[in-house]
């Protein structure tokens, strides 16, 4: 299987780096905004930028965990059901600024069915969208980010694989591989 590496361990430290400061440049003492990881793999780009952000700037910035499995658009046509994550918000969102972190922007299915789901915890003054990854021209819905980390050109026979150390990898890395065919 041919892999391309996106971003290394270090430049994923610098993107984390600078969307933190990117936050702090644009919602000032965060008074009035939250970040919200999407389950699942949102939530892991987000807890480095909480703690990061904690480290650069003294702010505890309100964050959780939300899952939009119920409001996908595909939930109902799957041959196995898909499997809800848990969504973790101790906070109403009514008029606040909320954003949304994941890790890659593919079709632009999950943010919409983000936005859906948040609802339930109030209606936010403004949403915006935080990725890795962004694969430019692969959408569905007319969904762009307001910060990425690396906007890259993908086919839709190759994958984007994010990889962390956390999770038993040997360091941080996004790679583009190609999809298995399956015979």
């Amino acid at each position: 299987m041919q892999k391309r590496l996106v971003l290394d361990q270090k430049q994923i430290a610098i993107t984390i780096d600078r969307f933190c400061h990117q936050l702090i440049e644009n919602h000032d003492d965060f008074d009035n905004t939250v970040l919200l990881g999407l389950q699942p793999r949102g939530t892991l780009v987000l807890d480095k930028i909480v703690k990061r952000l904690k480290e650069i700037s003294g702010h505890d910035v309100p964050s959780g965990y939300l899952d939009a499995t119920f409001h996908r658009d595909d939930f109902r046509r799957r041959d196995i059901p898909l499997k809800a994550n848990e969504t973790k918000i101790n906070f109403l969102i009514e008029n606040k600024k909320v954003v949304l972190v994941d890790d890659v922007l593919f079709k632009g299915r999950s943010v919409r069915a983000a936005m859906d789901a948040m609802i339930a915890f109030g209606r936010p003054k403004k949403v915006e969208l935080m990725v890795l990854i962004d694969r430019k021209y692969t959408r569905d819905y007319p969904v762009i980010p307001n910060y990425f980390g690396r906007q890259v050109n993908t086919l839709e026979s190759q994958y984007v694989s994010v990889e962390w150390a956390s999770q038993g990898f040997s360091e941080d890395a996004i790679w583009i591989t190609e999809k298995e065919v399956k015979s």
